[in-house]
């Protein structure tokens, strides 16, 4: 019974409990969620269509679909492995424009202004080393849970690789904007330099909050592996 004095509907607590349960992206986590409880109002009206009382047709619906409990380690590998898929695609999509960062930094030591710092030229380069790396882990990684899926069996371990390379990434991508950051206040191209900086934070901001979304995700059990985290 709810907090206002009405009757719970079973099937919307059912719902409400396993989406609770549940993390992962918000839309692939909605579908999934809203497919399980199509599913149960269908079997629940069947049972309704046969007779039963709506108390007895609930409990029929729950037994033949399993409890949340039950359900709940099978959802979460599907809904893991997106946050995986996730993380990897805002990893490839935005890790490459740290390359490019590292050839601003790079070229705006010859400006009038003075010597950009050598501390902050070797971050840049150092990120875009990371950056390259991330890149080829990330598309391995959509690679891996797209089409490639259908015929290999996907690593256990793919979505904390995924996990920890989005993380790298990010930390690439603050340590960059610092380098940016200090580039564009003693060169004279600053407004260059300091644009690139903006996209790098924002890449930044994108990036860690997928990665921190999907090492959540990680340390979460799933069926074959006791959790990953």
């Amino acid at each position: 019974m709810s907090a206002d004095g009405r009757e719970t509907d079973p099937v919307d607590a059912y719902v409400a409990e396993l989406t609770a349960a549940l993390h992962g992206p918000p839309r692939a986590k909605a579908r999934l969620v809203e497919e399980i409880r199509g599913g149960l109002v269908d079997t629940t009206e069947a049972r309704l269509d046969r007779g039963l009382s709506p108390h007895h047709a609930v409990r029929e619906a729950v037994r033949e679909f399993g409890t949340v409990a039950e359900l709940v380690p099978g959802c979460q590998r599907e809904l893991t492995f997106a946050q995986a898929r996730h993380t990897a695609k805002a990893v490839a999509l935005t890790a490459p424009f740290l390359i490019a960062c590292r050839y601003l930094a790079g070229t705006s030591g010859d400006d009038g202004a003075g010597l950009i710092p050598r501390t902050a030229q070797l971050l840049a380069v150092h990120a875009a080393g990371v950056a390259i790396v991330a890149t080829l882990l990330a598309a391995a990684a959509l690679a891996a849970t797209g089409t490639l899926s259908r015929r290999l069996p996907t690593a256990h371990r793919l979505p904390l690789v995924v996990a920890w390379t989005g993380t790298t990434a990010g930390i690439a991508m603050a340590v960059t904007t610092l380098a940016l950051a200090t580039a564009a206040a003693l060169a004279t191209n600053w407004p260059l330099l300091a644009c690139a900086g903006v996209l790098a934070a924002a890449s930044h901001a994108a990036v860690a909050g997928a990665a921190r979304a999907c090492r959540r995700c990680v340390r979460l059990p799933m069926p074959g592996t006791p959790g990953l985290g």
